[in-house]
């Protein structure tokens, strides 16, 4: 299973659309996740079109329309990986055992909100991912998302891809 991770793309505040190469990577996935700051339905209409399929939340810049349609966490079990999904978790510091005690029946919480891309695993062993943004990328060097592979019941191949230059 060919997973999918994007946050904080700001459309169309930061950018008019997600660059070509995330919409590729939609057309690839079998699971897209999106972990809150849309800012725009429009962009939500259109990964509900085109993925195949969709887990999202909204975060602290969406409005009620998106609130509407989406919940503050997601929850969903992928081939005996369970994951979670929301917008913020606080500061970096003391994240890992944060985020422990609130999912304890994850093994996998994405998240966004910082722009800045974070994989690391609690001792615990819960699995942190944030994929940074595709179209805001702060004080980073480069624009970003992630994607996973679940087999098994593992989650495998987490990669952080980078886009240089300036989304559209």
């Amino acid at each position: 299973m060919r997973l999918l991770l994007m946050a904080d793309t700001h459309l169309p505040k930061r950018a008019r659309d997600l660059p070509a190469p995330l919409w590729a990577a939609v057309d690839e996935a079998d699971v897209v996740i999106h972990a809150g700051d849309w800012v725009s339905v429009d962009l939500l209409d259109a990964l509900e079109a085109r993925a195949a399929r969709l887990i999202g939340v909204y975060g602290n810049n969406d409005g009620p329309e998106l609130r509407a349609r989406l919940p503050e966490v997601a929850r969903a079990e992928l081939d005996g990986v369970r994951l979670a999904v929301v917008h913020e978790t606080g500061a970096a510091t003391g994240r890992e055992r944060r985020c422990t005690r609130a999912y304890p029946d994850a093994d996998v919480l994405v998240f966004g909100h910082s722009h800045i891309p974070w994989d690391t695993t609690a001792g615990q062993g819960l699995r942190l991912l944030n994929p940074g943004s595709p179209t805001d990328r702060r004080r980073r060097p480069t624009h970003t998302w992630m994607t996973a592979e679940i087999a098994h019941g593992r989650l495998d191949g987490v990669t952080l891809h980078h886009l240089e230059g300036t989304p559209a």
